[in-house]
């Protein structure tokens, strides 16, 4: 078949890689203009190891495995140690594996078949679904006609607002949002990588490959911003933060307002009643998006694409029977990965100065090698 995936993030080259390696014409639409490389190390967890074993990857990344989360501290405003991230209550078992995003993202792409191709710098404009196809208009002018179209764009994807409607049909806000930032002045220094709480926000520094981030994620309620408007962004992120001077927090913010590559987003998930509709299916965030406080979006994104892309093998031109078995196989892993959010924001978002000091308390009770 001759398959359109939209977005070459994680879900998308994963989607390419799996149908490519079947023997499908596969073409994968980017609108930036190189892969995106950036962000905070990602895991792959339970059935999602197995999934990157049968792809051939799994030697390759173990190789890059490391180990940034379990060096991670909570500190009080003196940036002295307080508890340690609990890995037993985060992690699904040993096996685990914690690596940088943009590692992934070249495994992936360098894995890429003849028989699957990467165009960036476009994105789909309009999607008519006829008798004998999907025709595609995209934002370059340029037409096409495919078999099929996956929506592998993200937890904004354009081929679900496309097809299945505004994305505040399905949208669930969590209460949260997360900010990253380029900390270069921190990226030759040594030690733990830490985070510090006030009441419903928290700050950090994260060291990994060289490089240093400085971390933020606050409590709110929706906030209707411009997504594209990098200056409104910001201005969200210190107004969070207004009035808060202890530990580093001024100087993280500092690195916020120099950083061109600042960063923002909500926790937000993405519930449908169904993932596909006529030739159209959504892969990974775009259909499912369980939110970063779940650890296992990228877990998704790769048994999502493997489900999919065995069950159009095993059902061959049945189409319909194949995205219903990708459903039912697949709707069990969003369901437990979606409902984990909750332990993961108080986890890191205490409300109150008490519960903060709860938090810290119930980690060193746990944790016998607590610093």
């Amino acid at each position: 078949m001759n398959v359109l995936v939209s977005g070459a993030g994680i879900a998308g080259l994963a989607c390419a890689l799996e149908l490519g390696t079947r023997g499908h014409d596969v073409t994968v639409v980017e609108y930036a203009r190189h892969l995106r490389l950036t962000g905070t190390p990602i895991d792959i967890r339970g059935d999602a190891i197995e999934t990157a074993a049968r792809m051939g990857l799994l030697a390759k990344i173990q190789k890059q495995r490391i180990r940034m989360s379990e060096l991670t501290q909570f500190v009080d405003s003196r940036g002295e140690p307080v508890a340690r991230i609990p890995m037993a209550q985060v992690s699904d078992s040993d096996d685990d594996i914690e690596l940088l995003r943009e590692d992934l993202v070249r495994i992936l792409a360098d894995a890429l078949p003849d028989t699957a191709a990467i165009r960036f710098g476009d994105s789909i404009e309009t999607l008519t679904e006829g008798d004998g196809g999907v025709d595609v208009r995209f934002a370059s002018g340029r037409t096409g006609r495919y078999d099929l179209v996956l929506g592998a764009d993200g937890q904004h994807s354009a081929v679900r607002r496309l097809v299945f409607g505004p994305e505040e049909d399905y949208l669930r806000h969590l209460g949260v949002y997360f900010a990253l930032a380029d900390h270069p002045g921190e990226a030759q220094s040594e030690g733990a990588n830490s985070i510090y709480n006030v009441p419903s926000r928290m700050a950090g520094i994260f060291r990994y490959n060289g490089k240093a981030v400085a971390v933020f994620q606050f409590r709110s309620e929706p906030i209707d911003y411009d997504r594209h408007d990098l200056d409104a962004q910001k201005k969200i992120l210190i107004d969070a933060f207004a009035g808060y001077r202890s530990w580093r927090i001024p100087e993280l913010l500092d690195a916020a307002r120099a950083d061109p590559g600042f960063f923002l987003t909500s926790a937000s998930q993405i519930h449908l009643p169904s993932w596909h509709r006529g030739r159209v299916a959504l892969v990974g965030d775009a259909g499912y998006s369980p939110a970063y406080l779940s650890g296992r979006g990228t877990s998704l994104a790769l048994t999502g694409a493997r489900f999919l892309a065995e069950e159009l093998e095993r059902c061959g031109n049945d189409r319909t029977a194949a995205f219903a078995r990708y459903e039912a196989r697949q709707r069990p892993y969003v369901t437990f990965a979606q409902d984990r959010v909750d332990s993961g924001r108080d986890r890191m978002l205490p409300a109150t100065w008490a519960a903060i000091a709860a938090r810290n308390k119930a980690l060193q009770a746990s944790d016998t090698g607590a610093p």
